[in-house]
């Protein structure tokens, strides 16, 4: 997988990784149980020769040397493991994949929402996905732990904070030797993990991925790689979109929603610091600073291997764009998976591709096979519903920023969007209307109306494409004391796409299973299958971006506006990866609330634009060139032919969504 930049750190990894190959085709040889002939042509892989039903199954509890609860002694995590039985009888050390998780009791894992199941006397029997039953046989040790504050761990949860990721840290820390384990929760009976090489890739969808990125900015000795699935990056960003509410609650509903029943009574505190630091008013706090995990993108030494759905809007993308900037000025190895989806795991739209790719993933980082994945294209990326590309690089290295400016049209509030600015003067407006959201005002895109301001080129005569992530700087003056704004990116032509914003977010569950590894009477390796869940469209929602007015001078603190007064402010817009065909147009719509999916202000504000002082910046492959070469054909702007009967995208429904959970208020 090239990287856009190899530091030293790099280069280091690289010879250790082809020492750590040498030794392992010697201990890991199929005579051993695992590895693959030098007679074969493919390269090597672990293959599934240990027993799964012989496996050890035990839980350990980790301190992790806080005491978030107060009760006056160090919290203690429960890590629930199960690990071929076969390698420690034969003195050999195994590798460690990790889903650090705090829906294990309270609402589930994966599509089918599982829990971990215990005998009657607690020992772990059933192990929610399938990571237990396809890499156990192969030689790996899977670890599920639960958060402090669930399931049958001490302390609090503090969503994100440092006892969240000090709960997985630890159990890192346990099994290179550097913490101490238990075998039960309150007892001195100590658990070592001398079956363990120290070697740990983490892996987990949303709130789970969220923590693997945490531990790894930590820079925590024996952290591998790290595989985010739709991961929060940064905390604030979850809850806040540049001052504006993106939840009608804050982390402390969330801590509620998953804190063990025990843990609740005990807590009250915790909860208490987590409603003040975070002030509904979208200002930033200490404790979002605590829960930035971008800003330590410097101290990340394990590989990532990201993924992520272009149309998730529970964790937007937002999220991945500024983590893998970060990764990427840092030289850190990654790799990409960008999908059509909303809040989806790949195993549920991908999945023997999704299997193949992280059993070589994880046998190339932590059990130090030369397989070539580190040298195969960095990026995945769905183009039309199960039709995928790759790029070498991911954004492309021809991409390049352009500036792009909104003009008046001969209608109002139907503009152009062009490379040169707008006359001074020329100006656009419109009037918050929160009953309206991102799908009413793409659909009237091409009619004058007063909730939003659009801006479209003439139809492409070349394909478009934009790579990664936008900004639109808006200058308006607003009616009110205070005022939202949103804007949206939109391709403006028929296609037939995931339906996102539908229940399942871009895929339907069927009744028929497959099954990835073995089973027990306890642990189903059987899943059930799923297609994906399309719908015709006439125009499309590329990225969107959201800002508080009020926060026009500093991200972190709003103000009053003065009603009369012009702001100028910077939108953020989420990293995507879209192809706008040629007969497309490609459209810009400023408007206000963006209904479900900010809230409204406190008034009902219009908002007048200064066109001239209005822009986007748009990353698109081939830079302005590509941008000239494809809008320099009819200067006509007319809207080409609607697809017919094209219901469009379900619009996404109302809901409390907390991360692992999709636009439903389950947790998957």
């Amino acid at each position: 997988m090239p990287t856009c930049a190899r530091g030293l750190r790099s280069r280091r990894r690289s010879l250790v990784v082809a020492a750590v190959a040498a030794l392992m085709a010697v201990l890991l040889s199929p005579s051993g149980a695992q590895g693959a002939s030098p007679r074969e042509a493919r390269p090597p892989e672990s293959r599934p020769v240990y027993s799964y039903g012989d496996a050890v199954r035990e839980s350990v509890w980790v301190d992790t040397g806080l005491d978030g609860d107060g009760d006056g002694r160090t919290d203690r995590v429960a890590a629930d493991v199960i690990r071929p039985r076969e390698p420690a009888r034969q003195g050999r050390k195994i590798p460690v994949i990790m889903d650090a998780s705090p829906y294990y009791s309270c609402c589930g894992r994966g599509n089918e929402s599982q829990l971990k199941t215990y005998d009657a006397d607690g020992r772990p029997v059933g192990f929610p996905l399938h990571y237990d039953n396809y890499f156990v046989p192969r030689g790996y040790a899977f670890v599920a732990v639960d958060l402090a504050g669930t399931n049958r761990s001490d302390g609090c949860v503090d969503v994100g904070g440092r006892s969240d990721v000090q709960s997985a840290k630890a159990v890192i820390d346990w099994l290179n030797g550097r913490a101490r384990g238990y075998t039960t929760r309150t007892g001195s009976a100590r658990a070592t993990a001398g079956w363990s090489n120290g070697r740990t890739g983490m892996i987990g969808k949303s709130y789970d991925g969220t923590i693997a990125n945490g531990v790894a900015a930590t820079g925590v000795d024996g952290l591998r790689t790290i595989v985010p699935i739709s991961a929060i990056s940064s905390w604030y960003d979850y809850y806040f979109a540049q001052g504006a509410p993106l939840y009608d609650s804050g982390p402390e509903w969330l801590s509620g929603y998953v804190e063990s029943p025990e843990a609740r009574g005990r807590c009250a505190a915790v909860q208490q610091r987590l409603v003040d630091g975070a002030p509904r008013t979208g200002d930033w706090t200490r404790q979002w600073a605590a829960r930035d995990y971008v800003k330590d993108a410097r101290k990340v030494r394990a590989s990532v291997f990201a993924v992520h759905g272009m149309q998730d809007l529970n964790v937007r993308t937002k999220h991945l764009g500024q983590w893998w900037n970060a990764l990427a000025d840092r030289g850190v190895e990654r790799k990409l998976w960008l999908s059509q989806t909303g809040h989806v795991d790949p195993f549920d739209y991908r999945r023997a591709e999704w299997v193949d790719t992280l059993h070589r993933w994880f046998d190339h980082y932590l059990l130090g096979y030369d397989n070539g994945i580190d040298r195969e294209p960095m990026a995945d990326i769905e183009r039309h519903p199960d039709q995928w590309s790759t790029d070498r690089v991911w954004p492309p290295r021809t991409t390049h920023t352009t500036t792009v400016r909104p003009a008046a049209g001969s209608t109002p509030g139907v503009g152009t969007l062009a490379l040169r600015p707008a006359r001074p003067g020329t100006t656009e407006t419109f009037t918050d209307d929160p009953s309206q959201s991102e799908t009413e005002w793409a659909a009237d895109l091409d009619r004058s109306t007063g909730a939003k301001a659009g801006f479209r080129t003439a139809p492409l005569t070349a394909d478009l494409r934009l790579s990664g992530s936008s900004t639109v700087t808006v200058t308006a003056t607003p009616t009110t004391s205070t005022a939202h704004l949103s804007a949206v990116l939109v391709d403006i032509g028929p296609d037939t796409i995931r339906d996102y914003g539908a229940s399942g977010e871009g895929i339907t569950t069927l009744t028929d299973r497959s099954c990835w590894g073995p089973s027990t009477a306890g642990d189903s390796s059987c899943f059930k299958e799923t297609r994906a869940d399309t719908t015709t469209v006439d125009r499309t929602v590329v990225s969107r971006g959201w800002a508080d007015l009020g926060t026009y001078a500093s991200a972190g603190k709003g103000r009053p506006l003065t009603p009369g007064r012009a702001y100028t402010i910077t939108l953020d817009l989420a990293a995507t990866d879209h192809v706008v065909p040629a007969g497309h147009r490609l459209a810009l719509i400023v408007a206000g609330t963006d209904r479900d999916l900010i809230d409204p202000p406190d008034s009902t504000p219009t908002l007048t634009l200064d066109l001239a002082r209005t822009s986007a910046k748009l990353p698109f492959v081939g830079g302005t060139g590509a941008f000239v070469r494809a809008t320099a054909g009819s200067a006509s702007a007319a809207a080409p032919p609607r697809a017919a009967e094209a219901p469009g995208v379900t619009a996404p429904r109302p809901a409390r969504r907390v991360p692992g959970a999709g636009t439903r208020n389950t947790c998957r």
